[in-house]
């Protein structure tokens, strides 16, 4: 088991937000990495936890064959784009956006006086060429949502083999996970076990583990990227 901790990483950031880039994976970033940052899983190359400034905003930029997953933790953002333009991402909620072959381009922005916080995730997908497209969601109170992963034959996310799910679990509340995974934890407290040792990690903490059990030491939430398991 693998715990890093986001205050242990430098912050850096761009136009009006503040940034821990937590995962920066070598396959995209290349000499570019921080050395510091973690490794991706499967097809997930890019864990950053932002911060905008009061007013801030992203500018808008584009992005190509690369899907890009936002988990709004607090406060609010007004996206504008190529997809879904005037949409805004409330605070618990989640919107995903695949660019493929086409391409988007958006610009996120804090319409609020306060700072807010998201967390941006990046996942290579595994066909190129494929139609832009967006969907949001508003994660259960309690147990896994998943934002991300599954095969063609569902229509509920963009399919791949990689899965990503958002995990609430109130305190007392334990789940199983098989194979490797990364939990990266939003709000709250955990303990996690694997091979019969145990580790506790809170907010801001990035947790890589294989076949782990986590237990909610207090109300939190993670989110959880693990592989399709083979059937068979």
């Amino acid at each position: 088991m693998q715990i890093l901790q986001r205050d242990s990483l430098p912050l850096g950031g761009f136009a009006g937000l503040k940034e821990h880039r937590i995962v920066t994976d070598s396959r995209v970033f290349g000499a570019r990495k921080n050395p510091q940052a973690s490794e991706g899983l499967g097809n997930f190359v890019y864990l950053a936890d932002a911060r905008f400034q009061p007013h801030g905003e992203t500018g808008m930029h584009p992005h190509k064959e690369i899907d890009v997953i936002s988990v709004m933790v607090e406060g609010r953002v007004s996206h504008e784009g190529s997809l879904e333009h005037g949409t805004s991402l409330e605070q618990g909620h989640v919107q995903a956006q695949r660019a493929g072959g086409e391409g988007f381009a958006h610009n996120e922005i804090n319409p609020d006086s306060s700072r807010n916080r998201m967390i941006q995730l990046w996942v290579v997908p595994e066909e190129s060429g494929r139609p832009a497209g967006y969907h949001y969601y508003k994660p259960q109170n309690q147990g896994k949502t998943r934002i991300y992963g599954g095969d063609k034959q569902q229509q509920h996310s963009f399919d791949s083999h990689t899965l990503i799910d958002i995990v609430r679990l109130k305190q007392g509340q334990s789940i199983d996970i098989d194979g490797d995974s990364l939990h990266y934890i939003t709000a709250g407290k955990a303990e996690f076990s694997e091979s019969g040792q145990s580790q506790q990690a809170g907010d801001g903490s990035l947790v890589r583990a294989n076949k782990v059990s986590i237990t909610a030491l207090s109300d939190c939430e993670l989110i959880s990227v693990t592989l399709m398991q083979e059937q068979g």
